[in-house]
């Protein structure tokens, strides 16, 4: 069983950054597809990034390609989401996953095992 625990969201100003955390225990993380995802109230759950066991391949979701990237550093067992030129329409809580396949599925929620409880992000015109 893997907990997963962000951190790092808060509030800021458009055009600023934050870079979010995930820590992972419970598990070999390095085993791990991870991604994050984003969900604004109203809204359902929308894919934002995500990154291979080895951190190698990386993939974004249109809104957010050029200004946010994900990382991971396995000796660590975190994964990042930093996230920069924020907008206002950023603005939702993030919550980071892992997937124990990287797979076709990867940008959708069916592809994840686990869930963090995630982290609120405000941005302010």
């Amino acid at each position: 069983q893997v907990q997963l625990v962000e951190s790092g969201g808060g509030l800021v100003q458009a055009g600023g950054s934050l870079r979010l955390s995930c820590a992972a225990s419970g598990g070999t993380f390095s085993m791990y597809a991870m991604g994050w995802f984003r969900q604004a109230p109203g809204k359902e759950r929308e894919f934002v990034a995500a990154i291979s066991r080895s951190g190698g391949i990386t993939y974004y979701a249109d809104s957010v390609k050029g200004r946010f990237t994900i990382s991971r550093d396995n000796a660590k067992n975190t994964a990042y989401l930093q996230m920069n030129s924020l907008k206002p329409e950023d603005t939702a809580v993030y919550y980071c996953a892992a997937a124990r396949i990287w797979g076709p599925g990867i940008a959708t929620i069916y592809e994840y095992d686990y869930w963090g409880q995630g982290t609120q992000v405000t941005v302010s015109s």
